[in-house]
Order: C-alpha cells, then structure tokens, then sequence
C-alpha cells in the first residue's frame, strides 16, 4: 500500500458517490480495473469460491494472500471483505489489520456476525473490536468500515441497526455498512442518522446507483455477485453439455479486445 492510493481512498468518500465492485480473483480484478472504476473491494464469498471453499471457510493467511496477489495487479484502491478479522480477541483483531495493511489494502471491514455462535455479537462486545480494529487502521493510515450484520441474519429493526451503526461510528469507523438495505426511505434515515460515509450493497431489483447517490449514499459494493454470475454461467454452459452436447451461444463471452485491454 502506497499513501497515494490510500489518500485517493479516502478522498473518494468525501463528497458524490462511488461504485466499488468487488472481484473474487486477479483477473476479475484486472477486468474491473480496465473498466474504469475507482477502487475494488475483496468479497469473502467470492473469494472463498474461487479456492472451492465455502463462505467464512478461508483462513487469514489466505487472505492476506489474495490480497497481495489483487494488490499487485492493479493500481487502484482495494477494500478487504476480512469478515470477523479472523480472531476473538482484540490483538488478533489489530494484528489481522495490520496484516491486511503491509498485503497493500487501502481499507478493511469488520463485521458483527459470529458464524461460531450463530448470532449478531452483544454491541458491547462489537463496539470493543471496531474500536480495536479502529485504532490499528489508523496507526496504518487505512480506512475501516463497520459492519452491522443484522438485516442478512433476520433482525429486521431499523432502529437496532442505526443504533449499532452510530455506536461503530463512535468507535472510530470512517464507513458503515449494513448489508441488505433496499428501502430507499431506510437507506435515508441510515444516512441522515450516520455522519459518516454509509457503503449500501447493490441488490438485483433494488434501488439503482443513481437513485441511491440521490439518497446520500456515498459508496455501493456487488458484494459476491459478480462472483456468483460468473460461475452460474459456468454451471449453465457445462449443464447444457452434459444435456445435449452443445454450449448455449447465448452465453456472454469475455471477447478478445477487452481481455487484451485489462491483461496485455
């Protein structure tokens, strides 16, 4: 990570709306980059994916490996999807960010679900790792986002996921982020209520960039979809050999001058 892409991070979440989509390996992220966006996020998902793994199966050295290899290959800002900061304790927290820092990322995430306990952490206990991995992102000059997981696990309370988003934004987030937000009245009250950059996943059918740019929004990731397109058609095309012997025509295909301009 050089300061010139981590100050170019941070500038872009000071004023408009920036799209961030997140690649789940190199060439993804090269594709991206060609393309013309401003910074790329890793998907936990996607990236899982790409190794056969499922999601939050990945260790932290392989993470901090793939995010070595993104870093090296493009010349834009990288976010890091590092899920829980793979640790239980507050210095394996600061330690995974600062891992995440000398791999080249401009910013990290961290988020408030436990797969081992299968819940949302007390917000005490949340409040204390954002603020651990707070301190550690500082001191590396990265940018960190607070997740509040509630919305993707059931806990459908607006007033519960504001109130975890303010209490991560008190603990030294610069950017919070609670995925599956699709009302744009939510979207709203999130970013009316927050004070910092709010990150909003965009969902097929849900509100466009620009509907949630006129929303406030600053900052919108893919999450694990294109991953999840990429390898359905995979699925789709060799479903259809296996049926009848051909592959569907219809099927989008990367054409040559695009992979020429994103891996010559």
């Amino acid at each position: 990570m050089t300061q010139r892409i981590t100050d170019a991070f941070r500038a872009l979440h000071r004023e408009g709306c920036f799209v961030m989509p997140n690649p789940h390996d190199v060439g993804s992220a090269k594709l991206l980059r060609s393309l013309g966006f401003p910074a790329l996020a890793t998907t936990s998902s996607g990236f899982a994916a790409s190794i056969g793994h499922l999601d939050m199966t990945v260790d932290r050295d392989a993470l901090v490996g793939h995010v070595a290899e993104v870093t090296d290959a493009v010349d834009i800002p990288l976010n890091v999807d590092s899920e829980r900061c793979f640790s239980e304790d507050l210095e394996g927290i600061r330690e995974t960010v600062r891992l995440l820092a000398a791999a080249g990322a401009a910013g990290c995430s961290i988020e408030d679900w436990n797969p081992a306990a299968g819940a949302v952490d007390p917000l005490t206990e949340a409040v204390s790792r954002v603020g651990a991995a707070a301190s550690a992102a500082s001191d590396a000059g990265m940018v960190l986002t607070a997740r509040c997981e509630n919305l993707l696990h059931g806990i459908n309370d607006l007033e519960a996921t504001i109130e975890r988003l303010v209490a991560y934004r008190e603990a030294g987030a610069e950017v919070v982020y609670a995925p599956g937000l699709v009302s744009l009245d939510d979207i709203r009250r999130v970013v009316s209520s927050i004070g910092v950059p709010v990150n909003v996943l965009l969902l097929p059918g849900g509100p466009a960039v620009h509907e949630l740019a006129e929303a406030g929004v600053r900052r919108i990731s893919t999450g694990g979809l294109f991953a999840r397109v990429a390898y359905g058609a995979v699925v789709a095309g060799a479903a259809g050999l296996l049926e009848d012997g051909t592959i569907d025509p219809a099927l989008p295909l990367l054409d040559g001058a695009t992979a020429k301009k994103a891996f010559g």
